[in-house]
C-alpha cells in the first residue's frame, strides 16, 4: 500500500465538537454513537488516528476552524452552532482549544507537528523506516481565517505552528467572500495576504468565491494550494474550481486535493436524499483526470479527502467505508493508464514536493 498525504482533515473539530475519541478505532467510534440522533453523520465516521496509520498516511494537514463573519450569526443560511460564534474572540478561543488538543496528542506521542522542510524530511524518512512506531505527522492548517483576530495576529499564529490558511469558509468572513456568496477581499483581507507573504504562510484558495479568488491571485505571490477542491466542469457549483481557475493554479505550481464529499463528486447529488451507492470512488478519478488533462501532466493532483468534515459515509462514495478505501484508486488509476510514478505523485509525491518547497527551512 502506497503512502498517502491528505491535504484536509478536520481532526480536532471532530474530537471537540462531536466528542469523538480519535485514538479509538473507527468501529469503536461508530459503536459509541449508535442511536445518537443529534447529527446526520453520527455512527458513520471514516477517520480516526489508528485508521490513518492503517491507511499509511504519514502526513496530513490537520485543521483549525471557527467562524465569525460579519454576516453571522444573523444569516441563518450559514449559521451553525458547531462552527459559528458571535465574535472573533470566541472563534479564536475555540481554535486555540483545537490547537491545544493537537499539542496534547503530540505530548502523548500520537502526533508530530511539521513546521519546516527539514522536519518534513526527517519525519518522512522515519515513517518509511518505521511506520508502526512513528507518530502521525501533521501540518497545521486553518479553514476560514476568522480565528485570526486581525492581520497583525498572523505572526503569533505562525509562531504557534500554523502553516496554511484559507481566508474563508461558507458565507463571508472578516477577510473574504466564500462559498455561496460573491465579492472581493475586504481591506483586512488584503492586509492578511500581505502578512501571509511576509511570514511565509501558505494560501489555501479553497472556498474562496470567484471574485475573491481572482482578487487574491492579484495580491498574493507566495505558495498556494487548493487543499480540497473538485472540478466545476464535472459538477457545476460555485464551490468547485472552474477550468480557468485550475489553469491559473497550475501556472502557480499549486496542488489541488480531490475531496470525497459526494455532492462535489456527482452532479445532481442531494444531501439527505441521494443514496451513497449512486457514486463510486472512481468519480474521484474523473476529477483528477480532468485536472491532469488541463495540466498536461499529473503533477498538480493530490488528495484532500475532507472525510468526516461534517459528514460521514452517508455522503461518501458507496464503495468507501473508511479512509483506507481511498487506496482503491491505485488500481482504478492504473487501469486508466496512469504509470506507477504518476500514481505515486498523486498519492504523496506532489504534496511532498510542494511542502518541501513551501515550508520554511
Amino acid at each position: 500500500m502506497r503512502p498517502m498525504i491528505d491535504a484536509h482533515l478536520d481532526l480536532a473539530w471532530n474530537a471537540l465538537y462531536f466528542n469523538r475519541d480519535l485514538l479509538a478505532s473507527v468501529a469503536e467510534v461508530r459503536q459509541s454513537e449508535s442511536g445518537m440522533t443529534d447529527h446526520h453523520a453520527r455512527g458513520s465516521n471514516a477517520v480516526t488516528l489508528p485508521e490513518l496509520r492503517r491507511a499509511n498516511i504519514p502526513v496530513c494537514i490537520a485543521t483549525l476552524i471557527g467562524r465569525s463573519g460579519p454576516d453571522k450569526p444573523q444569516r441563518q443560511q450559514f449559521n451553525r452552532t458547531d462552527l459559528d460564534y458571535a465574535t472573533q474572540a470566541i472563534a479564536y478561543s475555540h481554535a486555540q482549544g483545537q490547537l491545544a488538543y493537537y499539542r496534547l496528542l503530540e505530548t502523548q506521542g500520537h502526533l508530530r507537528f511539521i513546521t519546516t522542510r527539514g522536519e518534513l524530511k526527517t519525519h518522512w524518512d522515519s515513517w518509511m523506516a518505521s511506520p508502526v512506531t512513528t507518530p502521525l505527522g501533521i501540518i497545521l492548517g486553518m479553514e476560514g481565517a476568522d480565528s485570526i483576530l486581525n492581520p497583525e495576529n498572523v505572526e503569533a499564529w505562525w509562531k504557534q505552528g500554523l502553516r496554511s490558511v484559507g481566508p474563508v469558509h461558507y458565507g463571508r468572513s472578516q477577510y473574504a467572500h466564500g462559498t455561496a456568496t460573491n465579492g472581493p477581499l475586504s481591506e483586512s483581507g488584503i492586509k492578511l495576504l500581505k502578512e501571509f507573504m511576509r511570514t511565509g504562510m501558505i494560501l489555501d484558495v479553497t472556498h474562496l468565491c470567484d471574485k475573491s479568488f481572482f482578487h487574491a491571485l492579484e495580491i498574493y505571490n507566495g505558495p498556494m494550494l487548493a487543499s480540497h477542491h473538485n472540478c466545476r466542469a464535472l459538477v457545476p457549483n460555485d464551490r468547485q474550481l472552474a477550468d480557468e481557475q485550475i489553469k491559473l493554479l497550475i501556472q502557480r505550481d499549486a496542488v489541488i486535493g480531490t475531496a470525497f464529499d459526494n455532492w462535489m463528486l456527482h452532479p445532481g447529488w442531494k444531501r439527505g436524499e441521494t443514496k451513497p451507492e449512486v457514486v463510486g470512488i472512481e468519480a474521484a478519478a474523473d476529477h483528477m483526470d480532468h485536472i491532469c488533462q488541463l495540466a498536461g501532466n499529473t503533477q498538480h493532483c493530490a488528495f484532500g479527502t475532507d472525510l468526516d468534515g461534517g459528514f460521514g459515509t452517508e455522503q461518501t462514495p458507496g464503495d468507501l467505508d473508511t479512509i483506507t478505501d481511498v487506496h482503491k484508486l491505485e488500481q482504478i488509476l492504473a487501469q486508466r493508464g496512469y504509470k506507477d510514478s504518476d500514481i505515486d505523485g498523486i498519492f504523496f509525491g506532489n504534496l511532498l514536493r510542494f511542502f518541501s518547497a513551501a515550508l520554511p527551512e
